[in-house]
């Protein structure tokens, strides 16, 4: 455990933090002694029913709130019941802003070399082109639990029909456009949705890349989808006159879909009326449609955003995603908060490691958020932010979030030294499967090298031994969740009776929420995260995360990326590297050495792979999370289920029956 932190928030930060103002209102509102956030974190989990009541009110929440408790069946996970009674929309409380300042700032791979593709809607305009759009979705005959479905860019028109999608009280649910047919199918053909909004293509990488052809394959294939609206995205026209339209006959172009001028009207449902359905990943099966209800999702969004990260009204919030994963919704929720959203599609790396940066600095952003994948990619290219003068030293940032993976102590040396000293660094983890997160950020507070500065507020968070009991700091178990929280899933979709959603979360531990990482705590409270609990390597029966291998592999500048499994050998499991080298470096006995003797050197014997072997390239998901389970089945011989669910499948093919695993 590191004594001396990387960074210490200033007086005057801690003083106009939402954490502190939140916490003084506790004081005087409930009499609460509140000396420190350990002792928040504490009464939030005593009384969770004044705790969610509090953030509710504290964030200003529209809602008719109905003359009930709080929270009914508390003893019960899943079956707790949040705020029954109460009547909400998500949309309108992510609308509540009508003036001319910008809401949305977008830009696309593209923007740098046409200046002209940078976007900017106010709130007016947004509210305006939610309204028309929630107008034709209802004209197209769109009920409260109607699913529309979204094939699109990080883009605002993505935005627009989301919230239209909301105001209204139907189900939105996306993909990126960079998933393949089967695997549109295996996601949209479990939910059947009565709309579906699409682009002409995307820029990726310097390319451009056709979308509708693969949609129409899609809609052959999805007959619950009876209107099709297309956004003419790298056209810039109407699709009426975009030259590829006609393999979309009777599909409406964006500009022509709705009614201009269309008042902006929003249903109140219930709290747990269903808002999104996202996918787990699906590599190991067709992916689980996980339903999140509205109330849930806003109320956690609105603490993450305000309590963990101090997002305030204009304030402008970035984060590198694609509609694909959870952390777009996220971003998407800024706006309940009234921080203006910084869009972006397209390569993070193209045309070069700058481009997100260039961003942030023109764009003003405070809150930058991206991956420890990214920032390690930054470092091996050997481009500093902090260096580069264009930036002008990146002057309003105040927050680096990362998510998607263990962030690993090099990547706060990495920020701290290359991007900007003067920064929260906030390490944030949770997943899809509760749309926010366990252990995360508190602006209030130092930053220490490698840790999760805290469990979130309101999350029973712990790591759990064999047997299901608290382990003591430092131990290494099972991330778990012990009590409820209003971000649970509803459920899975076509899934009656919680079958498959007790089974996933909850038949290891009955009433204890599973989240199928392996974890540590150390005696400060925070958290490190040691990669996925079923990728857990035991080599001689020690159990060991896949994340203390790889962040010492990163620091090897000849390894661009790398994957750790358990090969079964000889009646017991060895553990094998593979590498991906970057273009001229050779995998020699040397490099082997070198890469051996590292990871030795910082962890133990016990961690040194059994076997190193270079492959020209490492399977990812579509979210760019590496499968270590995928590569595990191919080294053993077993099938993939669904490599529709990768965005590079033919990668797999690298690692069967490599002669350096037979001896």
């Amino acid at each position: 455990m590191d004594d001396a932190p990387l960074w210490v928030p200033s007086p005057k930060r801690v003083a106009d933090a939402h954490l502190t103002r939140f916490t003084e209102r506790l004081r005087a509102r409930r009499g609460l002694a509140l000396e420190d956030y350990a002792a928040l974190h504490r009464w939030s989990l005593e009384r969770p029913d004044a705790f969610w009541f509090e953030v509710a009110h504290y964030a200003g929440v529209v809602a008719e709130w109905a003359d009930q408790p709080v929270l009914r069946q508390a003893d019960r996970m899943p079956g707790a019941e949040w705020f029954p009674g109460a009547r909400l929309n998500y949309a309108e409380n992510l609308l509540r802003h009508h003036d001319d300042s910008p809401a949305i700032i977008a830009w696309d791979e593209l923007t740098p070399s046409a200046p002209a593709r940078r976007r900017v809607l106010s709130w007016r305009v947004l509210c305006a082109e939610v309204g028309r759009v929630a107008a034709g979705l209802r004209a197209a005959g769109v009920q409260p639990g109607d699913r529309v479905a979204g094939f699109l860019p990080n883009i605002p028109e993505a935005v627009v029909a989301m919230l239209a999608t909301a105001s209204i009280g139907a189900v939105w649910s996306s993909c990126s456009p960079d998933f393949g047919i089967s695997g549109v199918l295996d996601r949209f053909g479990q939910i059947a949705p009565k709309v579906l909004f699409t682009a002409d293509g995307y820029a990726y990488a310097g390319k451009r890349i056709d979308s509708l052809t693969p949609i129409a394959s899609v809609l052959a294939a999805l007959p619950s989808v009876s209107t099709v609206v297309v956004v003419s995205f790298l056209a810039g026209t109407d699709v009426a006159s975009d030259p590829l339209a006609p393999s979309l006959p009777g599909a409406i172009g964006w500009r022509r879909f709705g009614t201009p001028g269309a008042r902006l009207e929003f249903v109140r449902l219930p709290f747990d009326h269903p808002l999104f359905i996202l996918y787990s990943s699906g590599t190991t099966g067709l992916p689980k449609c996980i339903v999140h209800g509205a109330g849930g999702t806003l109320l956690q969004h609105l603490k993450e955003h305000q309590l963990h990260t101090d997002l305030k009204r204009g304030d402008r919030l970035f984060f590198f995603t694609t509609c694909g994963w959870m952390m777009w919704n996220w971003l998407v929720s800024g706006l309940a908060s009234g921080a203006t959203l910084l869009l972006y599609d397209g390569s993070p790396l193209h045309p070069g490691p700058d481009i997100l940066w260039r961003l942030a600095a023109e764009e003003q952003a405070t809150a930058f958020g991206t991956s420890p994948r990214y920032l390690t990619a930054l470092a091996k290219q050997g481009y500093a932010p902090a260096d580069d003068p264009a930036l002008g030293g990146l002057s309003a940032l105040r927050t680096v979030l990362s998510t998607g993976a263990p962030l690993a102590p090099e990547g706060f040396d990495f920020v701290y030294a290359s991007v900007k000293r003067e920064v929260h660094l906030a390490s944030i983890s949770g997943g899809t499967d509760i749309i926010s997160c366990f252990c995360l950020g508190d602006p209030t507070a130092p930053v220490y090298r490698g840790e999760i500065q805290c469990a979130g507020l309101g999350m029973a968070t712990d790591v759990a031994g064999p047997d299901g009991g608290t382990l003591p700091p430092g131990e290494l178990g099972e991330l778990v969740c012990r009590r409820p929280f209003p971000s649970m899933p509803l459920g899975f979709w076509d899934d009656p009776d919680n079958k498959r959603y007790r089974a996933a979360y909850f038949e290891r531990w009955p009433g204890v929420w599973h989240h199928g990482d392996f974890a540590s705590r150390n005696a400060r409270g925070a958290f490190t995260i040691h990669g996925r609990s079923d990728a857990v390597l035991n080599p001689g029966g020690v159990r060991i995360g896949t994340a203390e291998i790889y962040r010492q592999v990163e620091k090897v500048p000849e390894v661009l990326e790398s994957v750790c499994i358990g090969q079964a050998w000889q009646g017991e499991e060895r553990v094998v590297l593979f590498v991906r080298l970057r273009d001229g470096a050779i995998l020699d006995e040397a490099l082997r050495k070198r890469i051996g003797d590292t990871i030795r050197d910082s962890t133990s014997p016990r961690h040194v792979p059994a076997r190193i072997i270079a492959v020209d390239d490492i399977p990812r998901t579509l979210s760019g999370k590496t499968v270590e389970l995928a590569v595990r089945e191919v080294v053993h011989g077993r099938p993939v289920s669904n490599t529709a669910a990768l965005a590079n499948p033919a990668s797999l093919a690298l690692f069967h029956d490599l002669p350096g695993l037979r001896t």
